[in-house]
């Protein structure tokens, strides 16, 4: 089973921002979860970060030729309003499951939206970090 994990803006900074809604732990940290998981699992994990909007786009359509099964996005702030990001999920006819390490519904309001959200086969919402394996182990039951 191949995996592609895609985290939006900021993420890349976890460790470093606002750590009491983000925790301690850093970028490195998830990236080495996942590949533990991955090797735990027997599956692959690509895993992809980028502040550009488009960027992630590219990486999205790219997953529609190159064997991706599944699908694991914490769009960061673009969760919010990039329907382009929403249209490039909804082009993909594979599980998808978006990710948020804080509770959005715990925070600002205009957090508590989700334009992504409804082209997405399930969304995990403020576990931390854990929420990403939470996110691996349900694709494999679904995609299996």
């Amino acid at each position: 089973m191949k995996i592609l994990v895609i985290n939006g803006p900021n993420i890349n900074f976890l460790g470093i921002r606002e750590k009491s809604i983000y925790g301690n732990q850093d970028f490195k940290y998830l990236l080495e979860i996942l590949e533990k998981k991955a090797t735990e699992e027997e599956i692959t994990i690509d895993t992809y970060q980028s502040n550009v909007e488009g960027y992630i786009i590219d990486r999205l359509q790219e997953a529609y030729s190159d064997g991706t099964q599944g699908i694991i996005i914490n769009p960061g702030a673009f969760t919010h309003y990039s329907y382009a990001i929403r249209d490039a999920l909804a082009s993909l006819d594979i599980p998808k499951i978006e990710v948020h390490i804080s509770n959005v519904h715990k925070r600002e309001e205009f957090r508590h939206i989700s334009v992504t959200a409804p082209v997405c086969t399930g969304q995990i919402i403020g576990l931390g970090l854990q929420g990403y394996l939470l996110a691996v182990d349900a694709l494999k039951q679904i995609v299996a």
